[in-house]
């Protein structure tokens, strides 16, 4: 049976997106800047078992992304992956989250590691954000499922291809 208690390595990748959009008091706006997880994480969750090593690659809006993001996400995935063995989590915006994860699964064709995407529909810093849960969902996801590409949202797994956001319900879904 497998040791579901070990001590674990996790790789978080940050791409920007909602769940790291920030608020700017003096003009109303959210936007992405620089990365706020890592402090939210060690401020919210308490981990003594699992070491969580952030990697912040950009910060940019999902809809902003083009070819040249993703290939530069595949190679920080792969980079990471051929450095240790562990699973790679990926915040990343929900708009074109599926588009990223679908080309991740195209090009890497045997992932050795679970590889998860995750985001949220309210940024990490207000009160009813479903960020600080998507990611803890992905933490723990990330050390059970076998070596593969998922999205993980909303108490959900997602294997790639056959996630798609669903914005009527501000959520994902299989199709």
């Amino acid at each position: 049976m497998k040791d579901l208690n070990k001590w674990t390595r996790i790789n978080i990748i940050t791409t920007g997106g909602t769940i790291e959009k920030t608020y700017d008091e003096n003009d109303g706006t959210l936007f992405n800047r620089e990365t706020v997880i890592k402090k939210k994480l060690n401020d919210k969750l308490r981990l003594p078992y699992t070491e969580i090593v952030i990697s912040s690659l950009m910060s940019i809006d999902s809809l902003d992304m083009d070819l040249e993001h993703r290939q530069k996400i595949l190679y920080k995935i792969t980079d990471l992956i051929e450095q240790e063995k562990a699973p790679v989590v990926i915040l990343h915006g929900t708009d074109t989250m599926q588009m990223t994860a679908e080309y991740v699964k195209s090009e890497l064709i045997n992932p050795e590691v679970p590889i998860l995407f995750t985001g949220a529909m309210k940024p990490l810093g207000f009160d009813d954000s479903d960020a600080l849960q998507n990611v803890t969902e992905a933490l723990i996801a990330a050390q059970i499922l076998s070596a593969g590409v998922y999205i993980s949202f909303h108490n959900r797994i997602y294997e790639i291809p056959g996630a798609r956001k669903n914005k009527g319900m501000g959520t994902f879904e299989q199709f």
